[in-house]
């Protein structure tokens, strides 16, 4: 699927998503030859934690720590 696909099925927007990837608080997303990105299941899991974790009231730091444990 794609980000704005993930963003519908998250809850999360768009523009977080492409900042978590940024941010390393989800795995590089693959593009396809367009360029567009290629959001998989597992992704979506890891987008929906971070997600949780931040509504919980877990900073942006901690998270990353976290995520690369």
């Amino acid at each position: 699927m794609n980000v704005k696909e993930a963003s519908q099925k998250t809850g999360v927007s768009t523009d977080t998503i492409r900042y978590y990837e940024k941010e390393g608080l989800i795995p590089r997303i693959d593009r396809n030859d367009a360029g567009n990105r290629e959001i998989d299941e597992k992704i979506i899991r890891r987008i929906t934690f971070a997600k949780q974790m931040r509504d919980a009231g877990m900073s942006i730091k901690a998270l990353k720590e976290y995520t690369d444990l």
